[in-house]
């Protein structure tokens, strides 16, 4: 249990909780016991597949088929075992006395269905009596709280017309309308930029200490749990390994696995920052405008949306320049034009003195082979049907010099160098974990031995020992080839730890551009400060710089 928790007075508590793929299978989660007290906030952390979800599903007895709570396990919500209570029974206990939000709103969120029916949902199932107009009502009051900008407009609009950050928002306030005793968090801010992540927190703290509500947090960013959460259990192979205080766990860990985890964060490079080889840049863009078209309509198009404004900045050989601000700034457009995916509306782009988007012919395919992209999503970037000895290989189909037997060669060679053995060769991407996927994903784009990579948010969605891994490779990687590398973020951490120079970024324009200490430790640009104090950073937390106030 977790310290100073009475299971007598707790909301919900788990014992010798065990879920299994069914009866006497393999231990998904294996014996854990934790307690949530009113108004207090547990975290569950560790990496992906350590039990932590499964443990919060088994709580709402959403566990997916085949898996069951074994024989011994309980769970108590507030003196009722809900650990083989009746379906009937457990539904009304979910959405009124329990709510869960997910990791991914859009996909939670109904895409055929208005907001307002989506909202009204709960509200019509638990509370019968309210009438139509009463549920509209209490529906604004809850979307006006959790700052949605027009909530009547909101109510008639469905989930693709918001962005991610107001699409958890539309979740939270959904969940909250019902003022649940226990609220169950599921990586609710992994996909959200510094300031969406700092505003969904602080929102989600504000509205369960109004209520008293209970939080169960899943999640496996440490900076974060250090700032907002009092409690914390650190889960390995389906076991709570460590759990207490999380100053005291974070700060002095006395398990392995959960130093290993600390250890993990990303913090300053030690190495110092490289210098441009050349004088001259590699990469220059100058006064770059792109513009996507508005929507097409029964009579012509809407209004043209300034995705880049006027952008000027030089990336030379062999640096790394992190390209940091918000959800929606551009910063991943503007990373595409580099490499000629986008054509600009104005402005050029140069790559070694030649404008990109005036590339042709023969001389065009030379220079773009130079330069390289890591998407986001490696699995959403790597073709299904593919094996990985074959994605690998693509870029080197169109190399006149290399035969059949060097290209196999190249391809046994990258793979060693990204950490993979030969017997990922025949593999297929759903074979693969998220990091490795990354790993094939980098390989490729250093099998032609490119002069430029531009790195598009590659480690958002891994976890922090992952995350360590891949952010050391590229850093090895660049050290050995010296490729120049745009480093497109809104990983503070992740940014601190490779970038030479950071330029920051906001509503398509940059507003600051300098070296990696003199952006983190002497920022000048208002908006610079503020993605600074929004960036949660375990070793910061605990200099006492900026940490909220955990519950």
């Amino acid at each position: 249990m977790t310290s100073q928790s009475n299971p007598e007075q707790a909301v919900v508590a788990a014992d010798h909780l065990t879920v299994t793929v069914g009866p006497g299978g393999t231990r998904i989660v294996d014996d854990a016991s934790f307690a949530i007290m009113p108004g207090s906030m547990l975290a569950l952390v560790g990496e992906s597949g350590s039990g932590k979800t499964m443990a919060a599903r088994a709580v709402l007895g959403l566990l997916p088929t085949p898996l069951i709570a074994a024989p011994g396990s309980s769970i108590k919500f507030r003196h009722t075992e809900l650990v083989g209570i009746s379906p009937p029974a457990l539904r009304k206990i979910r959405g009124e006395h329990i709510g869960m939000v997910f990791q991914e709103p859009m996909v939670s969120l109904n895409p055929s269905m208005t907001i307002g029916r989506q909202m009204a949902e709960g509200l019509a199932l638990h509370h019968r009596r309210l009438g139509r107009n009463e549920i509209r009502e209490r529906c604004l009051e809850m979307l006006k709280r959790v700052s949605i900008p027009n909530p009547v407009h909101c109510l008639g609009a469905y989930p693709h017309e918001f962005s991610g950050g107001m699409r958890q928002r539309i979740m939270l306030a959904s969940v909250m309308l019902l003022k649940p005793d226990l609220l169950i968090a599921d990586e609710p801010t992994t996909a959200l930029d510094t300031l969406v992540q700092r505003d969904v927190l602080d929102l989600m703290v504000e509205l369960t200490q109004e209520n008293g509500t209970a939080v169960l947090l899943i999640s496996h960013d440490l900076g974060m749990v250090s700032h907002y959460v009092r409690d914390v259990a650190v889960m390995l192979k389906g076991r709570i390994v460590e759990q207490g205080r999380s100053a005291d766990v974070l700060s002095t860990p006395k398990h392995e696995y959960t130093q290993r985890l600390v250890d993990a964060l990303p913090r300053r490079s030690a190495g110092g920052i490289r210098l441009a080889r050349d004088a001259k840049p590699l990469v220059e863009l100058r006064d770059v405008v792109i513009d996507y078209p508005g929507r097409a309509r029964l009579f012509g198009r809407g209004e043209a949306k300034r995705a880049v404004d006027g952008v000027n900045l030089t990336i030379g050989h062999g640096e790394t320049l992190a390209l940091v601000g918000g959800s929606g700034s551009g910063k991943t457009t503007l990373g595409r034009a580099t490499v000629g995916l986008i054509d600009p509306t104005a402005g050029s782009i140069s790559f070694r003195g030649g404008q990109i988007v005036t590339w042709r012919g023969r001389a065009a395919r030379l220079q773009r082979e130079e330069m390289q992209i890591i998407f986001q999503d490696p699995y959403s970037s790597l073709d299904p049907r593919q094996r990985v000895g074959d994605i690998v290989a693509e870029p080197l189909r169109l190399d006149t010099t290399m035969d059949r037997k060097a290209r196999y060669i190249r391809v046994r060679e990258v793979l060693d160098e990204v950490g993979l053995s030969a017997d990922f060769l025949r593999r297929l991407p759903h074979q693969l974990s998220g990091g490795q996927r990354q790993r094939v994903a980098i390989a490729r784009a250093i099998a032609r031995r490119p002069a430029f990579v531009v790195a598009d948010e590659p480690v958002s969605a891994l976890d922090m020992t992952v995350q360590k891994q891949i952010l050391t490779l590229i850093r090895a990687l660049q050290d050995r080839y010296g490729f120049a590398c745009l480093f497109v973020s809104h990983d503070l951490g992740a940014v601190e730890q490779v970038a030479d120079r950071v330029a920051v970024m906001q509503n398509g324009k940059i507003v600051e551009v300098g070296s990696r200490d003199d952006i983190f430790d002497r920022p000048q640009h208002d908006y610079t400060k503020r993605l600074l104090n929004a960036a949660m950073l375990l070793d910061r937390r605990f200099d006492g710089v900026a940490a909220a106030s955990a519950i």
